[in-house]
């Protein structure tokens, strides 16, 4: 009975949250907002979420930013701004244990947030890209979490890196505050 009212409870209770609102701040300077996907990935939008109430994510740069297809961030451990260390920035995650793939049809378009990883499918953590283009060839080998429904042109702005990792150079572009939506 008592597993039955908790399975019950479990259904019975609202998403967890609907998506979330990233204010930018450098070069890219306005609001994103995510629509995630909870039904697609939902211990992954569960992580994020948390991270975000938590505001482990408020001060973390875009540390790896590649033109023309994607500008990645999340880093809570090595990529804040402020008392991070950013030669380490992409390296580190959360305390929280690493997720098992949730992988979708969802295809990798343009707007499209999903789950950086390692080598590892089940190595996702806290860290998180967003597409500039479509990138197929990501599509079945990494988590979908969201898509990008507002301030797609903030995304379009945040500073580029260099090379073929595309490390941001200098002065990176961060998340000042993100805030769970309902």
């Amino acid at each position: 009975m008592r597993k039955l009212a908790f399975a019950f409870s479990l259904l019975a209770s609202p998403a967890l949250a609907t998506g979330l609102q990233i204010e930018v701040a450098g070069e890219a300077n306005g609001t994103v907002v995510i629509d995630l996907f909870e039904e697609v990935a939902p211990q992954h939008v569960a992580q994020i979420t948390a991270l975000a109430e938590e505001g482990a994510y408020d001060g973390v740069v875009f540390h790896r930013v590649i033109d023309g297809f994607m500008a990645q961030t999340g880093d809570v451990e090595f990529g804040k701004l402020d008392g991070g260390d950013m030669r380490m920035a992409g390296r580190g995650g959360s305390d929280r244990p690493d997720l098992p793939a949730e992988f979708s049809d969802l295809p990798f378009d343009r707007g499209v947030v999903g789950m950086a990883r390692s080598q590892s499918p089940d190595s996702a953590n806290s860290q998180f890209f967003i597409m500039f283009d479509e990138g197929y060839f990501l599509n079945g080998q990494y988590t979908v979490v969201g898509e990008v429904t507002e301030g797609m042109e903030i995304v379009d702005a945040i500073k580029r890196g260099q090379g073929q990792n595309g490390a941001v150079i200098g002065q990176p572009d961060v998340m000042a505050d993100v805030t769970v939506t309902e």
